[in-house]
């Protein structure tokens, strides 16, 4: 049985050059997550407040464990070229959407 999780992964200082050259990757490896047994529910970037910069990303995934979540975050490549300062997996129950 799968599970849902949330990943909440922070840029680390001064990664959005870092972030904008590795973006077609990024994108190229979220279109297709069947190897990793993971589905999107949802993804994109977390946001300044003001609206006008990137500084994170925030997924909500289903897997059938942590495990496969883990290995899935290592293998993007905004983790593979150091963009995340934190990152933070958490186990999620949907209670409503």
């Amino acid at each position: 049985m799968s599970a849902l999780f949330a990943i909440h992964a922070l840029d680390r200082a001064g990664a959005l050059p870092v972030r904008l050259a590795n973006y077609d990757a990024h994108k190229a490896f979220l279109s297709d997550t069947s190897a990793h047994g993971v589905t999107i529910v949802m993804s994109g970037p977390l946001m300044s407040d003001d609206g006008e910069a990137m500084v994170g990303s925030l997924f909500l995934v289903e897997a059938p464990d942590r495990a496969h979540v883990e290995a899935f975050n290592r293998a993007d490549p905004f983790h593979l070229a150091g963009i995340w300062q934190q990152v933070t997996i958490t186990r999620f129950l949907r209670r409503q959407g």
